[in-house]
């Protein structure tokens, strides 16, 4: 591997720039979203997580959402790609429809709600509400820092 300057570094030793996360939003017919709240912190997000080595954007938010909600859902579009610069993270949002199951808990969700787009902006934190926001504007797909 060639770094910035052109000089050749050996690729095990690099740490990663950047994680790359996916944020499932996942849309019932009825309007309502899939919300988890977190195991780690407690807070109430849209379900999502860390890509695995090799895997593809569509592929790891079908997974994320499966393993946090035990629901199967399909990715209808990009919605938004936000960096989260002190944290070194890009998260890629999409829209997503619910294919089978019944949302459950999971060892990375302590309780699975559907709520109300109005609902979940109240309970989220601000950067996780702006993304399920953005979702739901047809004028996206959105580019955010902060």
């Amino acid at each position: 591997m060639v770094d910035f300057r052109g000089a050749h570094v050996d690729s095990d030793l690099v740490a990663p720039l950047h994680t790359v996360s996916v944020t499932g939003i996942v849309l019932r017919d009825d309007g309502r979203l899939l919300t988890i709240k977190r195991a780690d912190d407690g807070t109430w997000v849209p379900p999502g997580g860390m890509l695995e080595l090799g895997e593809g954007l569509q592929q790891g938010v079908v997974r994320e959402v499966l393993e946090e909600t035990g629901v199967t859902v399909l990715p209808v579009r990009l919605t938004g790609v936000y960096k989260n610069i002190p944290r070194r993270t890009i998260s890629i949002a999409f829209l997503c429809r619910v294919v089978r199951g019944e949302p459950g808990v999971s060892d990375e969700a302590t309780d699975v709600a559907w709520m109300t787009p109005q609902e979940a902006s109240t309970v989220m934190p601000p950067l996780r509400a702006l993304r399920v926001s953005d979702a739901l504007d047809a004028n996206g797909p959105f580019v955010r820092s902060y």
